[in-house]
């Protein structure tokens, strides 16, 4: 079922980056307005394939409204990452294939592409593959794509960029991720 106003709306490419925290959130943020309207939502994760956290079962709470797919197969590189880099590579192609399959299926009114960024920035996807993804994507749907260091092609493509910039973090005094705020 349509949203009511995807005839009149002019969908959106939006880019959440920088090195300060909260740019999943604020894209997850995005969800509850989106739901509130009546939208469909699917969000689509490149990178945190391994972890859990609290927003999965949040997004399962809100299903039918929202779709949530783990693509990566976790954090690349990274803390506790063991895998080949070419699983990690089938996996981001798996990824952008099926974004794609989504953004065509005229079925969401919003998709996140979470920590696409991330995977534009260690080579497991280029830059042309996101780019030709991101021309699929029709005019009523608005397109959210997260993580650091978004290459400068993504930015000049995108409608809105907003840069996160760390001032503070707890990590500096010792205190680790927590359970319910910060995962």
């Amino acid at each position: 079922m349509k949203a009511p106003d995807r005839d009149k709306r002019k969908g959106l490419l939006t880019c959440y980056t920088g090195d300060g925290k909260g740019k999943s959130t604020a894209a997850f943020g995005s969800i509850l307005r989106a739901v509130g309207y009546g939208w469909k939502v699917c969000v689509i994760q490149f990178i945190k394939g391994s972890w859990e956290y609290g927003e999965m079962e949040g997004f399962e709470q809100l299903r039918p409204k929202v779709e949530f797919h783990r693509k990566g197969l976790g954090f690349y590189k990274i803390v506790d990452d063991k895998l080949p880099e070419e699983d990690h590579k089938k996996a981001a192609a798996e990824a952008i294939k099926f974004s794609a399959e989504k953004i065509a299926s005229g079925k969401f009114d919003l998709i996140i592409l979470d920590e696409l960024n991330v995977s534009l920035q260690t080579g497991l996807i280029s830059v042309e593959d996101a780019l030709d993804l991101l021309k699929k994507k029709p005019d009523y749907l608005h397109l959210i794509i997260t993580g650091r260091g978004a290459p400068k092609e993504i930015i000049e493509i995108c409608d809105l960029v907003t840069e996160m910039k760390e001032v503070k973090h707890p990590y500096q005094k010792g205190i680790l991720a927590q359970k319910g705020f910060d995962y």
